[in-house]
C-alpha cells in the first residue's frame, strides 16, 4: 500500500522490525470512529489558533506583528509534523501540537489573501469541506476505489509537485527567478495550480483508504491520532492549494 501524503506510507501500520501489526488487544486498537473524533478534535484546535490570529488583524498597519505567528506556526509545525512522522507513537502529543501551530500559520495566511481579496477565505474554506465531503462520499460508495495503479499515479504527482516546489524554493534562495507559472495568474499558472488542486484532493482517496486498512488491521490505538493527522496535513494542503487558486483566478478580474 501506498499514500502520497508522507504521513501515512507503506509502513505506517506495520512494525518496522517484524513487519506484523503492533497490536492485537481488541481494547487497544485503532478503530474508524476513534479516528474521525480525533480528525474533528484537530480542527478545531487548529481553527481555534487560526482565529487567534485573524483577530489580530486590525488594518494594514498590524500586518507586522502576524508575522511572530507565521514564521513560529510554519516553522514550528513542519518540525513538529517531521517528529511525529518518524515517532508515530508521540502522536497522541504532537498531533495536537501541530495542529495549534499550523493554526497560527494558517490564521496569517489567510488574513493576508484576505486583505487583498475580500471573502476569499470563506471561499477556500467552504471549497475544501465540499471537497473533503464529496470525495468521503464517492470512496464510501465505490465511485473512487484506491487500486494499485491509482496509487501509484497520485504518489508520483505528489512526489513530482513537490520536488517542483523544492527546486523552485533553491533557485530562489540563489537570487533566481524559479518557475513563475507557480505564482503567476497566467492561463498556465492556474492550469498548474488545478492540477495540483486536484492532486491534494486525490490524497484525500488515499488517506481514507490508509486509515481504514490500519482500522481493520489492528493498528494501535496511538494510530488513531497518527491517522488523523495525517488527515489534516491533507487538508491544510489542499486549504492552501484552493485559497493559490482562487487567488490567481481574482487577480485576473
Amino acid at each position: 500500500m501506498r499514500s502520497g501524503n508522507p504521513a501515512l506510507n507503506q509502513n505506517t501500520f506495520l512494525d518496522v522490525g517484524s513487519g506484523q501489526v503492533v497490536s492485537r488487544d481488541p481494547g487497544q486498537v485503532m478503530t474508524l470512529n476513534g479516528t474521525v473524533n480525533k480528525t474533528g478534535l484537530l480542527l478545531l484546535m487548529c481553527v481555534a489558533t487560526a482565529a487567534y490570529t485573524w483577530n489580530l488583524y486590525t488594518g494594514p498597519e498590524s500586518m507586522g506583528m502576524l508575522m511572530p505567528y507565521l514564521l513560529v506556526g510554519g516553522i514550528g509545525g513542519f518540525i513538529v509534523a517531521l517528529v511525529t512522522v518518524f515517532k508515530k507513537q508521540w502522536a497522541p502529543i504532537t498531533a495536537p501540537l501541530y495542529a495549534l501551530l499550523e493554526g497560527l500559520f494558517l490564521g496569517g495566511i489567510s488574513v493576508f489573501f484576505e486583505a487583498q481579496f475580500p471573502g476569499i477565505v470563506m471561499q477556500a474554506v467552504m471549497l475544501t469541506l465540499g471537497v473533503l465531503a464529496a470525495l468521503l462520499m464517492a470512496y464510501k460508495s465505490g465511485l473512487i476505489r484506491a487500486t494499485e495503479n491509482f496509487k501509484l499515479g497520485v504518489v508520483a504527482a505528489t512526489g513530482g509537485i513537490a520536488l517542483l516546489y523544492l527546486v523552485n524554493l533553491g533557485l530562489r534562495l540563489f537570487g533566481f527567478d524559479g518557475f513563475g507559472f507557480i505564482h503567476e495568474s497566467s492561463a498556465m499558472g492556474i492550469a498548474f495550480s488545478v492540477f495540483v488542486v486536484i492532486i491534494a484532493a486525490l490524497n484525500l482517496v488515499l488517506d481514507f483508504d490508509f486509515i481504514e486498512s490500519g482500522a481493520e488491521a489492528g493498528a494501535p490505538k496511538y494510530m488513531e491520532w497518527y491517522g488523523a493527522f495525517g488527515l489534516v496535513v491533507t487538508l491544510i494542503w489542499l486549504y492552501l492549494e484552493i485559497l493559490r487558486l482562487l487567488a490567481k483566478l481574482q487577480s485576473r478580474d
